[in-house]
C-alpha cells in the first residue's frame, strides 16, 4: 500500500487496459470454461467428434505493488524489477487524483513515481492510449523547442509522457505527463508501441483486484 499526502494508495488497473491508482499527494480478478456437448443420439460414432471446450484466458490481475514506505513526493521516484517476470504485458496506469504512475509487468509492480500533470485549461485526459511512437529525442513544435526527452507519445495531439520536466510542487505541464529523467529512461528502454497507458482520476484497488477487459 503506498501512501499520499496522508491518503492510503492502492494499485488499479484495466487491461487491454486496466486501471491502478493511488490518493492524494500533498504532504500519497476465466470465465467459466464454454463446453458444447449435443445428446448423443443426435451423433453417429463416426461422425462427431467429443465435446469442444473453448478455455478462456486466465484474467491478468495486480499481483504485487512496490513495498514503499511513506509517501511519494514530487520528484520521488521508484524501480524494483526483483522477482518480477523478465516478460509479460506491460501496462502503465496514471491516477490524476493521486499524481501517480505506475509501472506494471504480468501483474507486478516494477515502478512508481509522482508526475507532473496538467491544469483545468490544460488537462491530461483520462482513457486507454496505446503508446503510439517512442522518441529519445523530442522537442515540442507547440511549446516553443521544449526539450521532451525520452517521448513515449499518446495522442497526436501532443498529450505524452515525456522527461525534462520540473516535477515539483507549484509546476504543471500542458496536459502532458511528465516523469522524473532517470524514471523515464528506465521506462522508455523497456516500453513498445502498443503497450497500453491507462490515465484514471481516483480509481483504486487492490493486489488481486482482476483488471477489466476492455
Amino acid at each position: 500500500m503506498k501512501w499520499i499526502g496522508g491518503t492510503s494508495v492502492v494499485a488499479v488497473v484495466l487491461l487491454g487496459s486496466a486501471v491502478i491508482a493511488g490518493n492524494a499527494l500533498e504532504a500519497r480478478k476465466s470465465e467459466p470454461r464454454v463446453q458444447i456437448e449435443a445428446p448423443a443420439e443426435e451423433f453417429s460414432e463416426a461422425a462427431v467428434p467429443g465435446p469442444v471446450e473453448a478455455p478462456a484466458p486466465e484474467p491478468f490481475v495486480i499481483k504485487r505493488v512496490l513495498p514503499i514506505n511513506g509517501p511519494i513526493r514530487y520528484g520521488e521516484w521508484h524501480w524494483n524489477e526483483e522477482g518480477a517476470p523478465a516478460e509479460g504485458p506491460l501496462v502503465i496506469t496514471v491516477d490524476l487524483d493521486a499524481r501517480v504512475m505506475s509501472v506494471f509487468r504480468d501483474g507486478y509492480e516494477i515502478g512508481a513515481t509522482a508526475v507532473l500533470l496538467g491544469t483545468d485549461k490544460h488537462p491530461t485526459p483520462t482513457g486507454v492510449f496505446p503508446i503510439l511512437t517512442k522518441e529519445r529525442h523530442n522537442v515540442s513544435e507547440k511549446y516553443n523547442n521544449a526539450p521532451m526527452p525520452w517521448t513515449l507519445r499518446l495522442t497526436w495531439d501532443g498529450i505524452a509522457i515525456h522527461g525534462g520536466s520540473t516535477v515539483e510542487r507549484g509546476y504543471a505541464s500542458h496536459g502532458c505527463i511528465g516523469t522524473p529523467d532517470p524514471f523515464v529512461s528506465k521506462l522508455f528502454s523497456i516500453a513498445q508501441k502498443g503497450d497500453r497507458v491507462i490515465i484514471t482520476d481516483g480509481k483504486r484497488a487492490e493486489v488481486g483486484t482482476p483488471l477489466a477487459m476492455l
